[in-house]
């Protein structure tokens, strides 16, 4: 077996309280003692239960590998009890994200989301988990190329010999089901031309570079990439991504990783998953999206790893130092919530197939006639 640690973050909409704004304690606590039990019998070897707005997120470290059933066949069993119990309160959008019926040895496909990576345990291994509600997987696309990419976010990919060399990121087209590695700095100019189209290229992994102070195969950040609406065939929720990125050491500091999210950048989703809004970094306890069902926001568990166990969290963005990015970040609510159904606020036409829009649409198709 090997020694390697994997983490494992799976997370999944199975109800929350008073429309899509939080998963009560209830619940929470259901996952919790349903994970206990697992680290009890040696399933995994620590666990923690958050949730970032509606969504019920399981951070797992265990020495089974990347994909493995055992762990995927856990969080969809603890969904499933979870979502029972949403059942029974009547909670709202109960089991949303369990997709299908049975599970199948992999709950990719199956409606949750999944970030996950294997490696060999540093003598410190500071890692950062961060859990986003009401947005797309591109909205990681910006904050994870400023991270390993840009000098005017990471010094140390100036001043840091270990980390001069830059890094390569493995970029995925999820409309087409194609990926690319790339690398940076060389290929820096391409990587932007791909990853600023967020609804369909969408950085999947970061790998650091042969000869750096890290295994070139084992990745140092990853991100959950599955499409809600391509499971489904419709709309059934935005897909709220997770990603997992490792620091320190040859890797972006913490405070670099923590500073590609200073900026309260534009993404999708947030009202009825159609309007575009800025991501808003906060503390756990406000992790909860209220109004207009938002708006799109991020929460980040930081921990250290010891042989696997997690040292923490600790609740990144409760500082005061990111006070200026939510009142940045209300401001552009403000100015963007006065368009109304217009876009830019509104996503563009062909984001809307896969919301409620083509039904509105169907109604007027016999009224239009040809000009």
């Amino acid at each position: 077996m090997s020694e390697k640690i994997t983490v494992s973050v799976i997370k999944a909409d199975i109800g929350s309280v008073a429309g899509h704004s939080t998963v009560p304690d209830e619940i929470k606590s259901l996952a919790e003692k349903k994970l206990s039990e697992a680290k009890e019998k040696g399933t995994i070897i620590d666990f923690r239960v958050f949730n970032a707005g509606d969504d019920l997120e399981l951070v797992m470290t265990h020495r089974k590998g990347v994909d493995s059933e055992e762990i995927h066949g856990l969080a969809w069993e603890v969904f499933k009890a979870c979502a029972e119990r949403a059942k029974e309160l009547k909670l709202y959008a109960a089991g949303q994200d369990l997709l299908k019926e049975a599970f199948s040895g992999n709950v990719r496909g199956l409606g949750p989301g999944v970030a996950e990576m294997e490696f060999t345990e540093r003598p410190a291994e500071p890692i950062i988990v961060f859990m986003m509600d009401k947005t797309e997987p591109g909205a990681f696309n910006l904050p994870i190329f400023r991270m390993f990419a840009d000098p005017f976010n990471t010094a140390g990919l100036v001043i840091d010999p270990s980390m001069h060399q830059g890094f390569r990121f493995e970029i995925w087209d999820i409309k087409e089901h194609k990926r690319v590695i790339m690398n940076s700095p060389e290929e820096m100019y391409d990587i932007l031309a791909l990853i600023g189209s967020k609804g369909r290229y969408v950085i999947k992994r970061v790998y650091p570079k042969e000869g750096g102070k890290l295994p070139a195969d084992e990745p140092v950040a990853v991100i959950s990439t599955e499409k809600l609406f391509e499971i489904a065939g419709e709309y059934v929720g935005k897909d709220d991504p997770v990603a997992i990125v490792r620091a320190q050491s040859g890797l972006p500091a913490v405070g670099e990783v923590l500073e590609a999210f200073a900026f309260p950048h534009l993404v999708s989703g947030w009202m009825r998953g159609s309007h575009n809004g800025p991501i808003m970094p906060v503390p756990f306890r406000y992790s909860k999206c209220t109004r207009f069902d938002g708006p799109p926001r991020v929460i980040a568990a930081g921990f250290q790893l010891c042989n696997g166990k997690l040292i923490g969290p600790v609740d990144m963005f409760d500082d005061p130092a990111f006070d200026y990015t939510r009142q940045k970040a209300m401001e552009i609510c403000d100015y963007i919530r006065r368009h109304g159904p217009f876009e830019p606020h509104r996503l563009p036409h062909e984001e809307m197939e896969y919301t409620t829009l083509p039904k509105v649409l169907e109604k007027l198709e016999t009224r239009f006639e040809k000009i």
